[in-house]
């Protein structure tokens, strides 16, 4: 097949769907690859990096997705919500179209994608098991968020991370709070103790305690119990208010103690749960900082603003959107490996494998056939139930 990895198109994405080191791999397979003129430059990979490993330039995005018979990007339309439906006619029936589509976010543009005929699959939906975890580009991202926001932190706390003997006197440590120990929650406590913070952690999923522990951190345990904490894909689940409210009041305590709060809790397509209220920011340290990785969820923080940052009681709270895409060399490096492993997984003897017997094509296939296939995203179409049934394909 002819692969087309276009320039990303959202304003200020510097990430690109395939590096030069991955077309090889690629072109072993069977595969030829095209790329847009200056899709990888903002990166660090000039077009002379890819023409070195055989694949083609072309001059235009038109070009680009009318050779291709499939499609690489990081930001589709759905994840990319400004410039993301100029696309949409570019896109023709049984063109396989991959990267982040925000699906259940945005289920209706899932819809308009499926109109086009295309075969989209949702990188964002990938299973949390054994076999899919080199193809688990969403856990790739979160990596870089997690360290990238430990970074920012340190650079706004009007503090020092590690502690110090001087001459001068002793420095103390700084106080790291992570909320949430996913993927980036995880890489967040594993820098702030690179960096020689005295690091804790809380998460409502009791699995998480040793995932905490491993990585040197301390685990808050609070008497809280959470019915169904975790779903089968591997994702928290969300929570009644009443729990919330509960969680707030006994976290109170541990985020008025902390220089640095970050926070990772989003449940997928919903808006992300608020864990800390204005009175609880009040209650911390003038200097103290927040970063709030569920920003464009609607933060974890209730004074949070995506894109932004304020200063509350002397506290600064920062809303980043793609931190992943602030280190876009390392981040486009990881993303082209999944999206690779993922293409070599569904492509084999040069035909597309759609057997939905796999639970990998069964999670990520959002469209086909002129139709939306994926269970919650019909659900997510028809909240009120009496969607159609479609028949299951199995190739």
């Amino acid at each position: 097949m002819i692969i087309g990895v276009p320039k990303e198109s959202f304003p200020g994405e510097k990430r690109v769907a395939l590096v030069p080191a991955v077309v090889p791999t690629l072109a072993k397979a069977g595969h030829e690859v095209v790329v847009e003129t200056s899709a990888g430059l903002a990166a660090g990979y000039p077009d002379a990096d890819y023409a070195d490993k055989g694949a083609r330039i072309l001059a235009s995005r038109g070009e680009v997705f009318a050779a291709s018979e499939a499609v690489f990007q990081v930001l589709c339309y759905g994840a990319n919500d400004k410039t993301g439906g100029e696309d949409l006619p570019l896109l023709r029936r049984d063109q396989v179209l991959m990267g982040f589509l925000r699906p259940l976010g945005s289920p209706e543009t899932v819809k308009e994608i499926a109109a086009t005929g295309a075969i989209a699959f949702a990188v964002e939906l990938m299973p949390r098991i054994t076999r899919a975890q080199s193809m688990d580009a969403l856990s790739a991202m979160s990596t870089v968020a997690g360290y990238k926001a430990v970074l920012l932190a340190a650079t706004t706390l009007p503090r020092m991370f590690p502690m110090l003997m001087t001459a001068a006197g002793t420095i103390a440590p700084a106080r790291v709070l992570v909320i949430g120990a996913g993927v980036n929650g995880l890489q967040a406590m594993a820098t702030a103790r690179k960096l020689g913070a005295v690091v804790s952690a809380y998460d409502i999923r009791p699995a998480a305690k040793e995932q905490v522990l491993s990585v040197g951190a301390r685990f808050v345990e609070l008497p809280l119990e959470a019915a169904d904490a975790e779903d089968k894909h591997g994702y928290a689940r969300s929570q009644d208010e009443t729990f919330y409210q509960r969680q707030r009041e006994l976290l109170a305590r541990v985020v008025a103690e902390s220089d640095v709060v970050i926070t990772t809790a989003v449940v997928p397509g919903r808006k992300a749960p608020v864990l800390i209220t204005a009175e609880m920011v009040a209650r911390m340290a003038s200097g103290s900082v927040i970063v709030d990785l569920a920003a464009e969820r609607g933060g974890n923080c209730e004074l949070t603003r995506a894109t932004e940052t304020i200063i509350d009681h002397g506290v600064t709270i920062i809303g980043p959107v793609n931190l992943a895409g602030t280190a876009p060399y390392h981040a486009s490096q990881l993303y082209a490996k999944n999206l690779t492993t993922f293409f070599l997984h569904l492509v084999r003897e040069g035909k597309l494998q759609l057997g939905l017997e796999d639970e990998i094509t069964r999670e990520t296939l959002l469209t086909q056939g002129g139709e939306v296939v994926h269970p919650r995203v019909r659900e997510a179409l028809h909240p009120q139930g009496g969607y159609p049934t479609l028949e299951r394909r199995t190739s």
